[in-house]
């Protein structure tokens, strides 16, 4: 099975210890690179599965490094264009000692932000795209694209889903991207009527749509045409609604959390490597939760490749 996923990849910073400057002191900070469905793509292909990102990037000496670990995890990079003078977008982490994460982003000039907007690379994308099996994409990776690159890539999947390609989608709703709110719905809806699993977070759902109980996200997005639905809420059960019936499967406790950041991604990573591998929904949720647990026990969102191979998380069943 191959899957491409669409999106971003930006420089990360995350801070890692803090030294006395005799001025208060500083905090040191970790040069990486991350992106939400950047996250997912590396996590899905640790797990064994064909990936292929889709991007655009610069010809600065960043881009080039992220070109350089995208083929050390093994993901083709060859749909991936660079723009001359470009480079990638920024943001800086914040931890809080609970391990929750902010975030801040320079990201106004990044060049993934004309994802799908040029006709002549559209046309060789379109191309290369309908030959995967799966496509992954993000509430994050519409919200950085052109109302007319969205409408292109709309009527794209469209015909890929008719012809027999899968569509899988996360909502990943943040604000600060959208014009309004109405305008993050009314994309997020048209593009889940073109989705076959949706793998959303409650706490995005609630934000976007007013949700007060998943029942109503349920009936949404069931509503919407989507027969593979998964709804994570944090430590709480995760929601399956499959086949026409709705499931809450468990989540370890995990012993030590770090940093959150990446947990959903990772969480897509886990389900979707072991969904295209054959295994059933409640199985790739278990999948999905192993790997999210992984994570979040250290910083930033990519863990190193041997380190992640190597350590089997500490969680606490029950």
């Amino acid at each position: 099975m191959k899957l491409a996923a669409l999106g971003e990849v930006m420089v990360e910073l995350a801070p890692q210890a803090s030294v006395d400057s005799g001025q208060g002191g500083k905090a040191l900070l970790a040069q990486s690179y991350a992106g939400d469905t950047y996250n997912t793509a590396v996590y899905i292909a640790r797990g064994g599965v064909d990936v292929s990102y889709v991007t655009l990037l610069g010809d600065d000496p960043y881009s080039e490094e992220v070109l350089t670990r995208l083929a050390g995890e093994g993901i083709d990079t060859s749909a991936i264009a660079r723009l001359p003078g470009r480079c990638p977008g920024l943001y800086m982490i914040q931890n809080t000692p609970d391990g929750e994460r902010y975030f801040t982003y320079w990201r106004g000039e990044a060049p993934a932000r004309e994802l799908f907007a040029d006709a002549t690379r559209r046309e060789a994308l379109a191309a290369y795209l309908q030959e995967m099996d799966c496509i992954y994409l993000s509430g994050i990776t519409l919200a950085i694209m052109t109302p007319e690159a969205r409408a292109e890539l709309l009527t794209f999947l469209e015909g890929y889903r008719a012809r027999g390609g899968r569509v899988a989608f996360d909502s990943n709703y943040r604000p600060r991207l959208w014009a309004s709110a109405d305008t993050a719905r009314a994309a997020v809806a048209e593009f889940l009527q073109q989705t076959d699993m949706a793998l959303l977070t409650f706490e995005d759902e609630q934000a976007l749509w007013g949700d007060k109980r998943p029942g109503s996200c349920v009936k949404r997005n069931t509503g919407f045409g989507v027969s593979e639905l998964v709804i994570k809420r944090g430590a709480e059960p995760v929601l399956l609604q499959f086949d026409g019936e709705l499931s809450a499967i468990d989540v370890p406790r995990v012993s030590s959390v770090v940093d959150t950041t990446g947990a959903g991604d990772s969480f897509n990573a886990g389900y979707l490597a072991a969904r295209l591998q054959g295994a059933s929904p409640e199985a790739s949720i278990a999948a999905g939760n192993r790997c999210a647990a992984r994570v979040i026990g250290h910083r930033g969102a990519i863990i190193p490749r041997a380190e992640y191979l190597a350590v089997e998380p500490e969680v606490e069943l029950g």
